[in-house]
């Protein structure tokens, strides 16, 4: 048999929060290609279903099942949380879980800061601030006390470039990566890292999108809008490298250079 130094996913059990779809399915993929065992979360049971079928299919023999949660209530956030954890341990036969991959958006609605209301910003930081703390404040009751254990959540390019119109955005952003920093000397020997995508051309856009494509292609020194795939690779960097903590890794075709 080879030798397994590099196979740093093989059997560890990790959990996608928000997996069902776009980067966070992407990278779900990319771990089952790792010869992880995935464990798939979003608040729509046919979604959740859906993907677990189609990655399954794809991966015969692999070890890939869903669970369900919403996490859109502060109130119960925290209770709904245990639950998916407790839920993916059971999927998985009872298998710990070793990461958790921290993917969940809902649709932006903030407009222009004219236009912006407090209760607006209120309602838009729910899964961009609050919910990565409450992950992180259960995962460090789930996850080994060790290196090899770790917490990857998720930012964005607005943080170092914000569009006219996107302070609130870009605060939001500059606050995960920062949160990334802060939990990482928390939650320690535990690694907490997040990776900064820039333009991703993923469902979130909708009708949109080819507009949306054709914008963001002018912006990056690549020239293409990112495919989900690329990102993913991000994410496996940080999964996999035990000597990573507290970092932020971009991932935006040289947006920031441009």
């Amino acid at each position: 048999m080879a030798p397994s130094t590099y196979r740093k996913l093989q059997d560890r059990h990790i959990l996608f929060i928000g997996g069902s779809g776009g980067i966070g399915a992407a990278v779900a993929e990319a771990s089952l290609e790792a010869g992880a065992h995935a464990t798939i979360t979003s608040s729509s049971q046919a979604r959740v279903d859906g993907v677990v079928a189609s990655l399954a299919a794809a991966y015969l023999g692999s070890s890939v099942r869903g669970a369900v949660g919403d996490l859109s209530n502060s109130v119960t956030i925290e209770d709904v949380l245990e639950s998916i954890f407790q839920a993916a341990k059971a999927a998985q036969g009872g298998r710990l879980i070793d990461h958790v991959v921290f993917t969940a958006a809902d649709a932006l609605t903030l407009g222009p800061l004219d236009t912006t209301t407090p209760a607006a910003i209120a309602a838009a930081a729910h899964m961009r601030l609050v919910a990565p703390v409450a992950v992180a404040k259960v995962a460090a009751r789930h996850l080994a006390r060790s290196h090899r254990s770790s917490i990857v959540i998720t930012t964005g390019s607005a943080a170092e470039r914000p569009a006219k119109g996107w302070s609130v955005v870009a605060y939001f952003a500059s606050g995960v990566a920062s949160l990334a920093r802060a939990l990482a000397v928390d939650l320690a020997p535990i690694r907490v890292n997040a990776v900064q995508p820039g333009p991703v051309d993923t469902a979130l856009w909708g009708a949109h999108r080819d507009a949306v494509v054709a914008q963001q292609e002018a912006k990056v020194l690549t020239g293409r809008v990112a495919k989900v795939e690329d990102v993913a690779e991000a994410y496996l960097w940080l999964l996999k490298d035990e000597n990573a903590t507290g970092s932020v890794a971009a991932t935006d075709g040289g947006e920031l250079l441009v």
